[in-house]
């Protein structure tokens, strides 16, 4: 078997061994979370009795060990269980599978970093390489004083500074992005606007600096500085010579970044009440909706596990020696 492929299929051994482990962390820690579920929907008037028949109809009567076998066979099927969300003690269920639930917020939070990343991987990449050119000129330290600035904040503060400024002071775009199916493409994306912009700020800032640092180290390599001795221009050094050896690092941290997109961007969602899966999930965990819960938190799992086991590969392949040792 070619090394490179070999090495590729351990990583992905190593991606479910992964995820199965993180799948008893998520499990164990709803588990520990304190109160009751059916204490919370029935209320502290509730009888005993009544508390633990609506716990044995839910199926939480079960030992622990039990209800994750269950669980991890469920989802290995494709079952994500069913909301609790809906069941009341009348007796009347109008509770939801997790799927139909999660299946439309999941696009919109993929449809949000989707633009977030056609915007943000080109900047960054972009300001990376002219400011590694640019070594400390103006422009390499506005460009680095900014991101800096950008990475100094948290996500909710950039949030709310853009909110006043380009939905309070100048009422440029909506602060509140409720989008609908029914909307059309480019209402879609004026809604967005603010969340999306919100996070290009954040996430540029990791992959500018990445690239900017891996670019200038590849420079002063000897084959750099003899293909410039050669008279080679500078644009052809950076594609040509420095980009193919500069892949692994950038693919890294730009992978790192889109998993962010997907994985972190619960405090966006909240901040602009952007229907997405990470909304769902605060309001599930304000519900105590254990099936929801688990779901939200083993797709976010599942999503940083795989893109980085992907810039993984994509280091490996761009440049075979990782896979020997030095």
């Amino acid at each position: 078997m070619h090394p490179v492929l070999a090495t590729v299929l351990q990583r992905l051994g190593l991606g479910v061994v992964t995820l199965f482990f993180v799948s008893l962390i998520i499990f164990a820690a709803i588990a520990m979370l304190p109160g009751d579920f059916g204490e919370a929907v029935l209320g502290q008037a509730a009888l005993p009795e009544t508390v633990e028949a609506f716990r044995k109809e839910l199926g939480l009567d079960k030992p622990a060990w039990l209800r994750y076998i269950n669980w991890v066979a469920a989802v290995l099927q494709g079952d994500l269980g069913t909301s609790f969300s809906g069941r009341a003690a009348s007796g009347v269920d109008r509770s939801r599978d997790v799927v139909d639930l999660i299946a439309p917020r999941l696009w919109n939070t993929l449809f949000l970093a989707g633009i977030t990343a056609l915007i943000a991987v080109p900047l960054a990449l972009f300001l990376g390489i002219t400011t590694a050119l640019a070594r400390n000129s103006v422009y390499d330290r506005s460009v680095n004083a900014a991101t800096l600035t950008t990475i100094s904040f948290p996500e909710f503060f950039v949030a709310y500074v853009l909110i006043v400024l380009l939905a309070s002071i100048w009422p440029v775009f909506p602060s509140l992005a409720n989008v609908t199916p029914e909307m059309s493409f480019t209402e879609r994306l004026y809604k967005c606007a603010l969340p999306s912009l919100t996070l290009t700020l954040v996430i540029v800032a990791h992959m500018m600096r990445m690239t900017r640092a891996a670019i200038i180290n590849l420079l002063a390599s000897p084959y750099i500085e003899m293909a410039q001795l050669k008279g080679v221009s500078k644009a052809k050094v950076i594609v040509k010579h420095a980009l193919p050896n500069a892949w692994a690092p950038i693919a890294t941290v730009i992978a790192f970044n889109l998993a962010y997109l997907v994985v972190g961007v619960v405090v966006v969602e909240v901040v602009f009440v952007y229907p997405g899966i990470g909304q769902l999930m605060v309001d599930a965990v304000t519900s105590r909706d254990i099936p929801v819960v688990q779901a939200c938190a083993l797709i976010f799992a599942a999503t940083y596990i795989l893109l980085n086991l992907l810039a993984d590969i994509i280091g490996i392949v761009t440049n075979p020696r990782l896979l020997h040792p030095r």
